[in-house]
């Protein structure tokens, strides 16, 4: 009887240290410590828009952290993407980021090859345990874009040159045109590519032609290029991702800047801490991850007032003047 009592007990003691080990790892977990971070660029880095952009967020994280940090340019298909993770991984990697909207699905597809990667890219819907889409709220700046076009046009015809039907700016622009001139008319261009310049620029001719006098390029290279015409042909630009006055001078009313790399910082910053996860995250002017740039001398100090306003009104109550 002693023997089985003895038994047992022993058998309690074991069980009881291995339930305290397992318990004690878990309750013990963290993240762990992020030590070097890869990106991958569709184009390149010496754009002056969006890849260049996403290469100082890189740096960011790289001063910031004091991580290492790697970089491939001109990864643009599913193979080319299979290469570059696979030579992250060898390195060592723990976060890549892919700087578009197109990795979500090349993500998608190897994820799971990778548990112990995080992959975030931007503006998607694709998500998973290890899969991150950080998205950009859009349709706003278009808005706001839209009510400077419809203030400053003279000939009540306006333009915005896009990459993609599926850009909410697209929508908002349109919108903010007629909120605040229901006069005007707008003239809508796709290219199907975010660096289609010769299309692009066959298109602004168009419209120049058409008498078009403020014009909205919501693409990365080809931007560069309609600002700068845009300048030399007397007309109004605003412009997209960066602050472009520096291309187009005071012709630039002002610019819709989405700062993406303070969005890469704080995504690893909070991944750092453990506190977000796989899935499909929103960021807009309230996060201050999207502003309006410097405005134009041109721009009256009473409609000036009147935008700023209604940005201030957006950020508290999340509500376009006409949806309010």
């Amino acid at each position: 009887m002693k023997k089985q009592m003895s038994m047992l007990i022993m058998i309690f003691l074991i069980f009881s240290n291995a339930l305290f080990l397992l318990t004690g790892c878990q309750t013990n977990a963290s993240v762990e410590k992020i030590e070097s971070v890869g990106m991958l660029i569709e184009h390149t880095i010496h754009d002056q828009t969006w890849g260049n952009k996403g290469y100082r967020g890189l740096l960011d994280i790289q001063e910031e952290f004091n991580v290492d940090v790697y970089f491939r340019e001109g990864v643009q298909t599913q193979q080319q993407v299979n290469i570059a993770v696979e030579e992250f991984a060898n390195k060592g990697v723990q976060v890549i980021i892919g700087h578009s909207s197109t990795y979500g699905e090349y993500f998608n597809q190897i994820q799971d090859s990778y548990p112990d990667i995080f992959f975030i890219y931007v503006n998607g819907g694709y998500s998973a345990q290890n899969l991150i889409s950080l998205n950009f709220n859009s349709l706003a700046m278009g808005f706001f874009a839209g009510m400077v076009a419809g203030e400053m046009t003279e000939t009540n015809r306006v333009g915005i040159i896009a990459a993609y039907e599926w850009q909410p700016e697209v929508e908002g622009f349109y919108e903010g045109v007629l909120y605040q001139n229901s006069d005007a008319h707008i003239d809508i261009q796709f290219v199907n590519d975010w660096d289609e310049k010769d299309l692009a620029m066959q298109y602004y001719r168009a419209m120049l032609s058409n008498n078009t006098d403020v014009i909205y390029p919501a693409g990365d290279a080809f931007s560069v290029s309609i600002v700068e015409n845009a300048m030399s042909d007397g007309i109004y630009s605003i412009g997209f991702v960066n602050d472009q006055q520096a291309l187009g001078g005071q012709s630039v009313l002002t610019s819709t800047i989405q700062h993406i790399d303070k969005l890469y910082v704080y995504a690893i910053k909070e991944l750092q801490q453990g506190d977000v996860k796989g899935g499909i995250y929103n960021f807009g002017f309230k996060e201050d991850v999207i502003t309006m740039g410097p405005y134009s001398e041109h721009l009256k100090e009473y409609f000036k007032d009147q935008l700023d306003h209604v940005i201030e009104d957006y950020i508290e109550n999340g509500l376009l003047p006409h949806e309010e």
